[in-house]
């Protein structure tokens, strides 16, 4: 896969990080939605598709791209079709410092070395080339205000980016409740990215072991949303523990 197109991984991180602090916003959070960005990009390729709740390999050549090429092995390697939840929850987390690693090799960040407290090593990263975030958020913008439906790609980031709760981040204070409102119903406009994100949010709610019960649980999940449209999705939700680091390198706080 070339790099004249950003994937949907690389542009959820990259609407995540903030400039003026080089971390990321919802960093626990953050590891699902890479997760659940990465099914989406792979259906995008046609390599795998929805089969109900759970997600089936369709073509298991090689997109070209490591991060997603290993995802892929993993699902294939698991033979029958896999829940999205299941699949999102599993032990392979810390992809949030997989891709910040990524974006570094591809010199869409660069990391900055410091310290916390005047002792800790910590490692913040500042974008590169500011327009490139510019032109992702801009999309989101422009398919929250306008109203006009968003291609596939658009709107599974939109989907994603709720499900992480980075629509405070986003679109912060009152001036943006209506936007955070809106970002959240963008949901409807890609079945996959529905799906995914929904699953990410199961995931945070602990319902990840729970059998979906058809069109009344989906309903019920959906209205859950709803409640929380203008806030964050995961508020009152135990935070996740810590799913590992780079060795050799603090986390990004």
């Amino acid at each position: 896969m070339g790099r004249s197109r950003r994937t949907l991984p690389e542009e959820l991180l990259l609407l995540a990080l903030d400039p003026a602090t080089g971390t990321t916003a919802q960093p626990q959070s953050l590891d699902l939605g890479l997760a659940g960005a990465q099914l989406v990009e792979l259906a995008l390729a046609g390599r795998i598709a929805p089969d109900g709740d759970r997600i089936a390999v369709v073509m298991p050549r090689p997109t070209g791209d490591p991060t997603l090429d290993s995802a892929l092995e993993l699902l294939r390697r698991r033979g029958a079709p896999v829940r999205a939840v299941h699949w999102i929850g599993g032990p392979r987390l810390g992809l949030r410092q997989t891709y910040l690693a990524h974006l570094e090799r591809c010199g869409m960040v660069a990391a900055v070395p410091g310290q916390m407290y005047g002792v800790l090593p910590t490692t913040r990263y500042q974008a590169t080339d500011t327009a490139i975030s510019r032109e992702i958020k801009a999309r989101l913008d422009t398919a929250v205000r306008t109203g006009v439906p968003p291609d596939a790609r658009t709107a599974a980031l939109a989907a994603l980016a709720h499900a992480v709760g980075l629509g405070k981040h986003l679109y912060p204070g009152n001036e943006g409740r209506s936007s955070r409102s809106r970002l959240r119903d963008l949901i409807r406009h890609d079945p996959m990215g529905g799906l995914v994100a929904h699953a990410v949010m199961d995931v945070q709610n602990g319902v990840a072991s729970q059998p979906r019960r058809g069109p009344g649980a989906a309903g019920r999940r959906q209205a859950g949303a709803r409640a929380k449209s203008t806030g964050d999705p995961v508020r009152g939700v135990p935070a996740q523990p810590r799913r590992g680091s780079l060795a050799g390198r603090a986390p990004v706080h």
